[in-house]
């Protein structure tokens, strides 16, 4: 039986959220399914969201609150997190910051923030174990409200219009911290807090990047007129755009997770990019050569190799010059292969060949291959030996890629092509650009031989994984989302491993795959789409196909495992987890 695009994508969501959460402690897995508040920017209700969805990739406003309770003798409770909570687990904050829940006695407001309050109660016996009789709404105060974002890692970030709220200590309130949620629990005066903030973060020490706004920004404003809390609350909405886990203080990005190791380098790397792409006298053709770089990306193969090499030896600048002809060649790839298969649409934007003309987009190809080249010749951070062997070895790469191609299209030809025919053209179209990464990462880091070979060798399954997991995207994703239309594979009739297995399966059980598959309508109506991706979970190809990228996922692992660890190697481990959570 058919179900409805709602509940297909329901259920996909479901198996997504299934896997990210997969390993946490259950009864935090289980306060991940709670439905936070969406709100706009003026705290208006929009809506509500599950907690894992309004939690991960860029995160989507919501509710929250922080209260602050505060003793006799005006120190405040502040508690560690415990270890094993989904995000930002081990740091230190106020006394409790959690979310009111979209329930009708929490969603109340409107007249004296009862809704907040209320939920602060509620988790504040949860957590601390303050028995539920304790406060009254009266007893808190709404001080202040602010916005901000702060990423946990390269899957959990925290986007919130937090609710600031500040109470007394009861003579009669016991706290019993959940070690569940709590690990530790301390009064700190003032000018205690203030020295702990102006110290170098150490393991064990961390305040949470929302406290650390409000301990810098808030608290000083009030914490010496506690007694006047009734007559201070104010109606602003303070936005602090996006923060960093520690923002007064440098720190090495390499432990702040893949997606903020790669944003501390894409300028370094992008800059270089634009800068050889200018070179051209041609304005139309520059125009042409920087249509892809100009709609966005985030720039990992670019970035791979400073990536490898700080895991496993020395990085140094030579690594972007590296980074940014890998970068040149990627697009350059994609401009021809948005031609030769006829795509339209790159990034959510016009192909190079729609957005001018067949021609420019060739010649603008072309173009690219040479500066690429031009800025491995120029850079300055290049011995003979090392540029010797990024030539042979880029060269090399570009073959591949160009072998992988061509076999490709000739799949288009084909009625029937075999699993290991279709692994052998993505482990050259695809993953000989990851593996290329990795190795010359590895060599311009001094690194050894028996190194240099693992790295290639986990550049070589992640590249397969990731091919992989775009395949399962295209099949599972939407337009919206991908930037062109989804099941595309699909309808172009393209020999993915999702596609192989299914064609080899009872065609009686998947009537409306074997119907849409190689139609090449475009417009092909969302609902039909959707019993096809029904037809091909239930027929098990998705399932095949996924299986498939997780026994790569694990490859590059082993690859990991037999060298030493270290909080750069770590940003290469949770690089390669990235690549299982991208269908989300």
């Amino acid at each position: 039986m058919n179900r409805s695009r709602k509940s297909v994508k329901a259920n996909q969501s479901d198996a997504q959220n299934e896997l990210l959460v997969e390993g946490y402690d259950t009864d935090q897995v289980d306060m991940m399914s709670e439905r936070v508040i969406l709100v706009d920017t003026e705290d208006n209700v929009l809506g509500s969201m599950s907690k894992v969805d309004a939690h991960r990739g860029d995160g989507v406003l919501h509710r929250a609150f922080s209260i602050h309770i505060f003793d006799d003798q005006n120190r405040l409770l502040m508690q560690k997190r415990a270890s094993h909570k989904i995000t930002f687990p081990d740091v230190w904050a106020n006394t409790v910051c959690s979310h009111p829940l979209h329930v009708p006695e929490e969603l109340n407001d409107v007249e004296g923030n009862i809704g907040t309050k209320l939920a602060a109660i509620r988790k504040m016996e949860q957590e601390l174990g303050i028995p539920i009789d304790t406060f009254h709404t009266d007893d808190i105060h709404l001080i202040t409200r602010m916005m901000y974002r702060a990423r946990a890692d390269e899957v959990w970030v925290e986007h919130e219009l937090d609710h600031i709220l500040f109470a007394r200590a009861k003579p009669e309130m016991l706290v019993s911290p959940n070690p569940n949620e709590i690990s530790e629990v301390k009064w700190v005066s003032e000018n205690d807090l203030t020295q702990w903030l102006n110290k170098k973060p150490i393991e064990g020490h961390v305040i949470a990047p929302w406290f650390r706004l409000i301990a810098e920004n808030i608290l000083p404003e009030w914490w010496g007129n506690l007694d006047g809390l009734p007559t201070r609350t104010d109606k602003e909405i303070r936005d602090y755009g996006d923060v960093s886990m520690i923002d007064s203080t440098r720190v090495d990005t390499s432990k702040m997770g893949v997606m903020t190791a790669l944003k501390s380098h894409k300028d370094a790397v992008e800059n270089r990019v634009i800068s050889a792409l200018s070179k051209s006298e041609n304005k139309r053709l520059e125009s042409a050569m920087k249509h892809l770089i100009d709609g966005g990306g985030k720039r990992l193969r670019a970035i791979l190799p400073w990536l490898v090499a700080d895991a496993v030896g020395e990085a140094d600048d030579g690594l972007y010059d590296l980074g940014a002809s890998i970068e040149i060649i990627h697009n350059f790839t994609l401009v021809h292969d948005d031609i030769m298969d006829n795509d339209s649409v790159r990034r959510g934007r016009p192909a190079v060949h729609v957005a001018f003309d067949h021609p420019t987009a060739i010649n603008a190809g072309d173009a690219m291959l040479a500066v690429a080249f031009e800025v491995l010749a120029e850079s300055p951070h290049f011995n003979d030996e090392h540029f010797r062997d990024l030539i042979q070895i880029i060269g090399s790469m570009v073959r591949r890629v160009s072998e992988g191609q061509q076999q490709d299209m000739s799949f288009e030809e084909r009625e029937n092509v075999s699993e290991e025919e279709y692994l052998h053209m993505i482990s050259g179209k695809t993953a000989a650009m990851f593996t290329t990464c990795a190795r010359t990462g590895a060599i311009l880091s001094g690194a050894s031989d028996d190194t240099v070979g693992i790295m290639a060798e986990w550049g070589e399954n992640v590249g397969l994984c990731f091919q992989l997991m775009d395949d399962l995207i295209d099949a599972t994703g939407d337009s919206e989302t991908l930037g062109k239309p989804a099941c595309s594979d699909i309808i172009e009739g393209k020999q993915t491993l999702i596609a192989i297995h299914a064609l080899q399966q009872d065609p009686d059980i998947l009537s409306n795959f074997n119907e849409v598959f190689g139609s090449g309508i475009e417009e092909t109506d969302r609902e039909v789409l959707d019993t096809v991706v029904n037809e091909l979970s239930e027929s098990g190809s998705i399932q095949y196909a996924h299986d498939k990228a997780m026994g790569y996922h694990a490859a590059a692992h082993e690859c990991l495992n037999q060298l030493p660890d270290s909080p750069s190697m770590q940003v290469l481990r949770d690089l390669t987890d990235f690549q299982m959570v991208r269908i989300s």
